[in-house]
């Protein structure tokens, strides 16, 4: 079979005018697509960043909460600690009065004599 190639017709004004409208045609649905794409990329990394969000609320809402039970623990036994020592002191100071006083007297004077220089 031979092949001759056929002298291609000219095309008209208006052909062109389809031809640019087609081609417009595929870029504004290109863009769409890119559009909707970037649309719904942007949707699904608002949601997972959301979603982290919560999560990373809730694990700080508990870990404060542990915290403070924590620190309330600790509060209360400070505070005991420090009942139990003033007691202690109390009871040295009524056996020992002298002891008590003197011993004031002395840090006084060391303070004191820091406190002149």
């Amino acid at each position: 079979m031979d092949y001759t190639p056929t002298k291609p017709t000219p095309l008209s004004p208006s052909d062109y005018s389809g031809v640019s409208r087609a081609a417009s045609d595929l870029r504004s649905h290109s863009a769409d697509s890119v559009s909707d794409f970037a649309a719904t990329q942007a949707q699904t990394v608002k949601a997972a960043a959301v979603e982290k969000a919560q999560n990373f609320r809730a694990y700080a809402g508990e870990k404060a909460t542990a915290l403070k039970g924590e620190a309330t623990v600790k509060l209360k036994q400070g505070a005991e600690k420090a009942k139990a020592l003033h007691a202690n002191a109390e009871d040295y100071v009524r056996e020992n009065p002298t002891k008590a006083v003197l011993g004031a007297v002395g840090v006084g004077v060391i303070i004191g004599l820091i406190l002149r220089r």
